[in-house]
């Protein structure tokens, strides 16, 4: 059986708090919903909001009917005697979304009408809007409580409009209030009694059991589902588009969802982008961690046989598994990145990157894949090559108005040695403390700095490493060091260290 998606990001989405899409987001949005991600429906706007939305509207039908998809946006309505019907047929829509009650409560307490009244009216806006050419879908707000504690209100709602052109008659649990059991239970009931209707279900998501609704609803036989790009929407949002197509695809097979899932994370990040709402990392499907591996015995089982992977494949939607790096990695999680980049290690070089990495997380700092080489590199053919010159400790310090300060204690050859001075920067000043150092304790000149770099390793994160590249000169030789840390004083401070171990060693 086909389900229908219709997405309402356009519309319910920007009932998020804060969240209000401008024209051209608007119309990107839509035209890579239908173009690339293929839902069935659009719902884009409700009427009568503003005269911007009107704008944004006009943008959108104009581009859906050159390209032929006009049929498939919608457009919120209300019970306005046609003010909302003529909004939508000047704004360019066919097809208007009327918003009704779908509980007796509702019904009498804010439209302060009996029921008959109430029907009346959607009657005749039903009959206005197929007169003025547009089709015609009908929200039953409410329709969890009313089918909950009305439900002889809502059986004689559908019955009395059952013979309109209504298209669908779509049944939201607009307070988030249903459990899946009931759900499906009151799904089954309706699709029962109105066997020749066809029903949609949207689903709110304010006790976390949206897109377990939705999938409950889907199995009870309704014909189309409502959802949200990254589930935004009022309060707690609505069904995420991601993860109703998952669970449908894969949960429910019988059910031939249409959306291509390749381009789920795409309009993910465009509508995190758009919206400014970021997405959780532990979001299923588009989260930045769900498709991470963070233990070193899950890298360790995948390695030997897929033994912690499921079938929601990263390829799926257009991603990729990763390893994390960082404290918990083990040797496994480094061998699966490196492996990506064609890189292979000996036991022992393989054991003193992986010591580095783990002390790196220890610091809570981020690592990843694009960080590898620098470390390896850092790790394997950088280290000093004696360990004659320890630095013992070192306090750099700055203040507004002030020169940067360092006081720096060496260990050389077994004695300790301590200066301080003043510098242009905070390396500026520990380079100085130094050289006070090789110049009033051992007498000695000091090679001087001809080059600085500091670079960030590409698609790497700048709270996990930075690069410093130094060159020093020292009677008519270059020496060249590097050193990385997650602090730029610091990796300048490591390449320094090197490079005077370097010079030991040629003396």
């Amino acid at each position: 059986m086909k389900l229908e998606i219709l997405d309402t990001t356009l519309r319910d989405g920007e009932q998020t708090s804060g969240v209000a899409f401008s024209a051209p987001e608007k119309l990107s949005i839509a035209q890579k919903l239908l173009e690339e991600v293929k839902v069935d429906r659009l719902e884009i706007a409700s009427a009568r909001v503003s005269d911007g939305e009107f704008e944004c509207v006009k943008k959108v039908c104009a581009w859906a009917t050159e390209s032929g998809y006009i049929d498939r946006i919608e457009v919120l309505g209300f019970c306005d005697n046609g003010a909302s019907i003529d909004w939508i047929c000047r704004a360019g829509g066919r097809a208007i979304n009327l918003l009704c009650k779908g509980s007796e409560k509702h019904c009498t307490a804010q439209l302060k009408k009996t029921p008959e009244e109430h029907w009346a009216d959607v009657r005749k806006n039903v009959l206005m809007a197929r007169k003025a050419g547009l089709s015609v879908n009908i929200y039953l707000e409410d329709w969890s409580n009313g089918i909950l504690h009305s439900p002889d209100y809502v059986t004689k709602m559908v019955e009395t409009l059952s013979d309109l052109p209504i298209q669908r008659f779509m049944l939201p649990d607009t307070l988030g209030i249903l459990a899946p059991h009931q759900t499906k239970k009151l799904m089954r009931q309706m699709v029962q009694t109105f066997p020749a209707l066809h029903f949609d279900f949207h689903a709110h998501n304010d006790y976390d059991l949206a897109v377990a609704n939705v999938l409950a609803a889907a199995e009870a036989g309704c014909r189309g589902v409502h959802t949200t790009v990254n589930g935004l929407g009022e309060r707690a949002g609505n069904a995420s588009l991601s993860s109703v197509v998952a669970v449908l695809n894969d949960m429910l097979p019988e059910v031939e969802v249409g959306v291509v899932e390749q381009s789920i994370n795409s309009i993910s990040r465009m509508v995190e982008s758009y919206s400014g709402i970021a997405t959780a990392a532990n979001t299923p499907i588009v989260g930045e961690n769900v498709f991470t591996q963070t233990a070193g015995v899950h890298a360790d089982g995948d390695k030997k046989g897929h033994l912690y992977i499921n079938a929601l494949l990263p390829e799926r939607f257009g991603r990729s598994r990763e390893y994390a790096l960082g404290k918990m990695s083990g040797k496994a999680n480094i061998e699966q990145n490196l492996k990506l980049l064609g890189i292979n290690l000996s036991d022992d070089d393989m054991r003193r990157v992986t010591k580095r990495i783990n002390e790196m997380g220890d610091k809570k700092e981020h690592v990843t894949i694009d960080d590898l080489p620098y470390i390896i590199a850092d790790v394997l053919h950088h280290e000093a090559p004696s360990d004659r010159i320890r630095l013992l400790s070192y306090m750099v310090s700055t203040a507004y108005g002030l020169h940067p300060q360092a006081v720096v204690k060496l260990e050389i050859d077994g004695q300790a040695y301590e200066e301080s001075a003043t510098g242009d920067g905070m390396f500026d000043a520990f380079v100085r403390a130094v050289r006070h150092i090789y110049r009033l304790k051992l007498g000695r000149t000091f090679p001087w700095l001809t080059n600085y770099a500091v670079t960030i390793p590409p698609g790497g994160r700048t709270d996990a490493l930075v690069q410093t590249a130094i060159s020093w000169e020292y009677e008519g030789k270059v020496y060249r060091t590097r050193g990385l840390d997650a602090d730029q004083t610091e990796a300048a401070i490591k390449a320094t260290i090197k490079m005077l171990n370097l010079l030991e060693m040629d003396r």
